[in-house]
Protein backbone atom coordinates (compact mmCIF):
# COMPACT_ATOMS: atom_id res chain seq x y z
CA UNK A 1 0.00 0.00 0.00
CA UNK A 2 1.33 3.40 -0.93
CA UNK A 3 1.05 5.89 1.96
CA UNK A 4 2.16 8.96 0.03
CA UNK A 5 -1.26 9.71 -1.52
CA UNK A 6 -2.90 9.24 1.89
CA UNK A 7 -0.44 11.69 3.51
CA UNK A 8 -0.93 14.18 0.63
CA UNK A 9 -4.69 13.94 1.10
CA UNK A 10 -4.31 14.70 4.83
CA UNK A 11 -2.17 17.75 4.05
CA UNK A 12 -4.73 19.05 1.53
CA UNK A 13 -7.62 18.50 3.91
CA UNK A 14 -9.09 21.73 5.28
CA UNK A 15 -9.23 20.28 8.80
CA UNK A 16 -5.46 20.07 9.32
CA UNK A 17 -5.91 18.58 12.79
CA UNK A 18 -3.40 15.80 12.27
CA UNK A 19 -0.77 18.18 10.92
CA UNK A 20 -1.31 20.58 13.82
CA UNK A 21 -1.02 17.72 16.30
CA UNK A 22 2.17 16.54 14.62
CA UNK A 23 3.77 19.98 14.76
CA UNK A 24 2.68 20.59 18.34
CA UNK A 25 4.14 17.25 19.39
CA UNK A 26 7.44 18.01 17.69
CA UNK A 27 7.57 21.47 19.29
CA UNK A 28 6.90 19.97 22.73
CA UNK A 29 9.78 17.56 22.26
CA UNK A 30 12.09 20.38 21.14
CA UNK A 31 11.16 22.53 24.15
CA UNK A 32 11.68 19.54 26.45
CA UNK A 33 15.19 19.02 25.09
CA UNK A 34 15.99 22.73 25.55
CA UNK A 35 14.73 22.66 29.15
CA UNK A 36 16.82 19.58 29.92
CA UNK A 37 19.91 21.24 28.47
CA UNK A 38 19.33 24.35 30.59
CA UNK A 39 18.88 22.24 33.72
CA UNK A 40 22.06 20.26 32.94
CA UNK A 41 24.04 23.47 32.46
CA UNK A 42 22.76 25.00 35.69
CA UNK A 43 23.32 21.73 37.58
CA UNK A 44 26.99 21.46 36.56
CA UNK A 45 27.58 25.19 37.14
CA UNK A 46 26.11 24.96 40.64
CA UNK A 47 28.27 21.93 41.44
CA UNK A 48 31.41 23.71 40.22
CA UNK A 49 30.60 26.58 42.58
CA UNK A 50 30.27 24.20 45.54
CA UNK A 51 26.47 24.38 45.68
CA UNK A 52 24.08 21.44 45.40
CA UNK A 53 23.33 20.57 41.79
CA UNK A 54 19.74 19.64 42.54
CA UNK A 55 19.09 23.32 43.34
CA UNK A 56 18.85 23.88 39.58
CA UNK A 57 15.44 22.22 39.45
CA UNK A 58 13.85 24.06 42.39
CA UNK A 59 12.14 27.29 41.26
CA UNK A 60 13.09 30.45 43.17
CA UNK A 61 15.68 28.54 45.21
CA UNK A 62 17.82 28.29 42.08
CA UNK A 63 17.75 32.09 41.86
CA UNK A 64 18.84 32.26 45.50
CA UNK A 65 21.78 29.93 44.82
CA UNK A 66 22.66 31.95 41.72
CA UNK A 67 22.76 35.10 43.87
CA UNK A 68 25.09 33.33 46.31
CA UNK A 69 27.39 32.22 43.50
CA UNK A 70 27.47 35.79 42.20
CA UNK A 71 28.22 37.13 45.66
CA UNK A 72 25.00 39.08 45.96
CA UNK A 73 22.78 38.91 49.06
CA UNK A 74 19.98 36.36 49.07
CA UNK A 75 17.26 38.98 49.37
CA UNK A 76 18.00 39.99 45.77
CA UNK A 77 15.67 37.14 44.79
CA UNK A 78 12.80 39.46 45.76
CA UNK A 79 13.97 41.93 43.11
CA UNK A 80 13.21 39.35 40.43
CA UNK A 81 9.51 39.87 41.14
CA UNK A 82 9.54 43.62 40.41
CA UNK A 83 8.83 44.42 36.75
CA UNK A 84 11.70 46.08 34.85
CA UNK A 85 13.92 45.84 37.95
CA UNK A 86 14.17 42.11 37.29
CA UNK A 87 15.78 42.78 33.92
CA UNK A 88 18.54 44.86 35.50
CA UNK A 89 19.01 42.40 38.37
CA UNK A 90 19.25 39.39 36.06
CA UNK A 91 21.85 41.25 33.96
CA UNK A 92 23.93 42.12 37.06
CA UNK A 93 23.73 38.54 38.34
CA UNK A 94 24.80 37.18 34.94
CA UNK A 95 27.81 39.53 34.87
CA UNK A 96 28.77 38.63 38.45
CA UNK A 97 28.47 34.89 37.76
CA UNK A 98 30.73 35.31 34.74
CA UNK A 99 33.29 37.17 36.87
CA UNK A 100 33.04 34.48 39.57
CA UNK A 101 34.16 31.95 36.98
CA UNK A 102 36.94 34.15 35.61
CA UNK A 103 35.06 35.27 32.50
CA UNK A 104 34.63 38.82 31.27
CA UNK A 105 31.58 41.11 31.15
CA UNK A 106 30.92 40.31 27.47
CA UNK A 107 30.62 36.60 28.33
CA UNK A 108 28.16 37.46 31.10
CA UNK A 109 25.98 39.67 28.92
CA UNK A 110 25.98 37.64 25.74
CA UNK A 111 26.11 34.04 26.95
CA UNK A 112 24.77 34.08 30.51
CA UNK A 113 22.09 36.70 29.99
CA UNK A 114 21.00 36.60 26.34
CA UNK A 115 21.74 32.96 25.50
CA UNK A 116 21.54 31.23 28.88
CA UNK A 117 21.15 27.71 27.55
CA UNK A 118 24.45 27.89 25.68
CA UNK A 119 26.31 29.97 28.28
CA UNK A 120 25.59 27.78 31.29
CA UNK A 121 26.33 24.62 29.30
CA UNK A 122 29.74 26.02 28.36
CA UNK A 123 30.32 27.22 31.92
CA UNK A 124 29.24 23.95 33.51
CA UNK A 125 30.82 21.46 31.15
CA UNK A 126 33.80 23.58 30.05
CA UNK A 127 37.12 24.16 31.76
CA UNK A 128 36.06 27.28 33.70
CA UNK A 129 36.88 27.16 37.40
CA UNK A 130 34.95 28.89 40.18
CA UNK A 131 37.26 31.47 41.74
CA UNK A 132 34.80 32.89 44.25
CA UNK A 133 32.01 35.41 44.37
CA UNK A 134 32.55 38.54 42.32
CA UNK A 135 30.98 40.73 45.01
CA UNK A 136 32.55 39.40 48.19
Amino acid sequence: MNFLPIFANILQNDDGGIVAALFSGVSCICWGVIVLLIIAGFWKTFEKAGQPGWAAIIPIYNLYVLCLIAGRPGWWVLLYFIPFVNIVVSLLIAIDVAKAFGKDVIYGVVLLWLFQAVGYLILGFGDAQYIGPAKA
